[in-house]
């Protein structure tokens, strides 16, 4: 005779052995899926249209790296992108690309295909962060190349050139139009008004964007930091650094501020940062400033960590000037705060589940490309921002020193970084069955 607790424990272990049976079910129509969507980039690899691109990509990375160097040596500074977006354009129409300049300076080159209603974006931002006057005068070190704005972002530009070359050369014909774009405003205060612009444009039709940003084939960007950037300034009544000493000096109340509001705890669950980059102020070294300011950028995962440090910068700077008004000086003299937005970039992220995200990850398997998730700011938090699936990924090639005058670029493993962007763009745009395009397969650029 069993017992309750036999038959309970007999029952226990048929649920089990069912719930092991269906999660094998789902482990196996997983395993299948994947192998499937594996098997579809290697058989996408095999289309001969794709064949002659990718042919196309390995005869001519190192004119690609010459494009590179063209555009990384026309200055390019915050609002001032024309001149390169002019050189831009030449190259899109070159590549048989349908191109025009938009009001804000967005160079855009549509590719169509035989639906207009889907669009494929790629795009890389034209601007750098250095300041007019800076020497961009490219110069070879063993392999390496070595000026400002060489890999961030004439990586990023020279593979959108590079890949609507390579498509335009091997005739091929998509189902979903893909439009190349180099876009104004990503750096500085940019405030992503290129990109912004862009999906305001192109709207519905957006089914994935792609931001090529630097180089490297190692990553894949799928979440968006927030950030907001301002800049803080204080006035007051300025003077003479003799006879008016006792005046409250805006500088040093600024500075009171800055020692204040750096002692605030950042953490590291969301992880934040902050970053005081410019600071200004004064007109001679023996008179009081009537004004002094500084630019600082925030940014968290979470824009409820971005709202308490927005309110921590605002007291801060309050406490420094209330301590520099009352810090023993007799004047009746005061100072003036006014806290100036320079911009804001939204957050957000893509589903793990993304057939974007799949694609990608399938095309790095195919490629035998190990890549690794990772969350920044760049044109891709517009597009996530509004649910419409984006990443930002490499050109290809090393680099490092970006943002510094020592900025430098290694276009050793360019092929590969360009041949991610192809078939990536190919599996998300769809080939039209037995359709070529009017091209010049096999003829140099």
């Amino acid at each position: 005779m069993y017992t309750s607790s036999t038959t309970g424990a007999r029952i226990s272990r048929t649920k089990l052995v069912k719930l092991t049976f269906i999660c094998c079910i789902f482990l196996t129509m997983a395993t299948i899926s994947a192998r499937a969507t594996e098997d579809s980039i290697e058989k996408l690899a095999q289309e001969p249209g794709c064949v002659r691109a990718i042919e196309w990509i390995g005869k001519n990375t190192a004119w690609v790296t010459e494009q590179q160097i063209h555009l990384t040596e026309i200055p390019a500074p915050e609002f001032k992108e024309a001149r390169r977006g002019e050189a831009l354009k030449k190259l899109f129409e070159a590549s048989g690309l349908h191109v025009h300049v938009d009001k804000i300076g967005n160079v855009i080159g549509e590719r169509p295909g035989s639906d207009s209603k889907d669009v494929i974006l790629l795009v890389a931002h034209l601007d750098t962060v250095f300041p007019a006057g800076t020497n961009v005068t490219v110069k070879h070190q063993a392999s390496r190349l070595l000026a400002p704005g060489i890999a961030d972002n004439g990586a990023g530009l020279s593979a959108l050139v590079g890949v609507a070359r390579a498509l335009f050369e091997s005739r091929i014909r998509t189902k979903k139009t893909i439009v190349f774009a180099g876009d104004v405003g990503e750096e500085g205060e940019g405030n992503l008004r290129g990109v912004r612009a862009l999906v305001e444009e192109f709207g519905s039709r957006l089914s994935a964007v792609i931001a090529i940003d630097g180089p490297s084939t190692e990553h894949i960007t799928t979440q968006g930091i927030a950030s907001r950037r301002f800049e803080v300034g204080i006035s007051g009544p300025g003077g003479h650094s003799w006879s008016d000493f006792g005046a409250p000096n805006p500088i040093t109340a600024l500075s009171r501020g800055i020692v204040k509001f750096s002692s605030v705890r950042i953490p590291d669950d969301p992880r934040s940062s902050y970053n005081f980059g410019v600071i200004e102020g004064g007109t001679s070294v023996n008179s009081i400033p009537a004004l002094a300011a500084v630019k600082i950028d925030l940014r968290s995962e979470e824009e409820s960590e971005l709202d308490r440090l927005e309110s921590a910068l605002r007291e801060s700077m309050q406490a420094g000037m209330k301590d520099e008004m009352s810090g023993g000086h007799s004047s009746p003299d005061t100072l003036q705060l006014n806290v100036r937005s320079l911009g804001a970039r939204p957050s957000g992220k893509l589903p793990e589940d993304s057939p974007l995200l799949e694609t990608i990850r399938n095309v790095d398997r195919f490629l035998g490309t190990r890549s690794r998730l990772e969350r920044s700011s760049t044109d891709a938090n517009i597009p996530l921002s509004q649910g419409i699936p984006a990443i930002a990924i490499g050109g290809g090639g090393k680099g490092s020193g970006s943002h510094t005058l020592a900025e430098w670029y290694d276009p050793t493993g360019r092929e590969l970084g360009l041949k991610r962007v192809l078939l990536t763009s190919l599996a998300l745009a769809g080939l039209q069955n037995g359709a070529e395009g009017a091209g010049q397969a096999g003829v140099q650029p």
